[in-house]
């Protein structure tokens, strides 16, 4: 029953927010990263995200990435800064090799700024990890 479902761990995968400049629109912007520190491919990454509070809930977003290769990253989104006072929530899931994997990251409200930022190796960016 309960005691024979097998739920898998997930590691070695992250969610950031970086603060960065944009060159197309010459702005300083915040975006979201999901990172890759496996030494596999990730397949079929489907990233759910939302903010919420006890009295206000965003609409979901969605994005698929077909494939996250290893020791990679990929830009999600960009998150306005007012959505910095809600929690924000990203649910990934993924498959590695034939198992299913998901796991729930969460950026409390008002962790997201400036003063929060460090450097994330991975990206060579300063940001913050979930």
């Amino acid at each position: 029953m309960k005691k024979d479902i097998h739920i898998p761990e997930v590691s070695d995968i992250a969610i950031a927010v970086v603060f960065e400049y944009n060159d197309i629109y010459k702005t300083d912007d915040w975006n979201v990263y999901i990172i890759n520190k496996k030494s596999v491919d990730l397949e079929l990454v489907v990233i759910v995200s939302q903010g919420f509070s006890d009295v206000k809930t965003t609409s979901l977003f969605r994005k698929k990435l077909d494939v996250l290769p290893a020791n990679s990253f990929a830009k999600i989104e960009l998150i306005q800064p007012e959505l910095f006072k809600l929690n924000n929530r990203f649910q990934v899931t993924f498959f590695e090799g034939n198992t299913l994997f998901e796991k729930t990251f969460v950026f409390k409200e008002n962790t997201i700024k400036e003063g929060a930022l460090r450097m994330i190796p991975e990206l060579g960016k300063r940001g913050i990890l979930a």
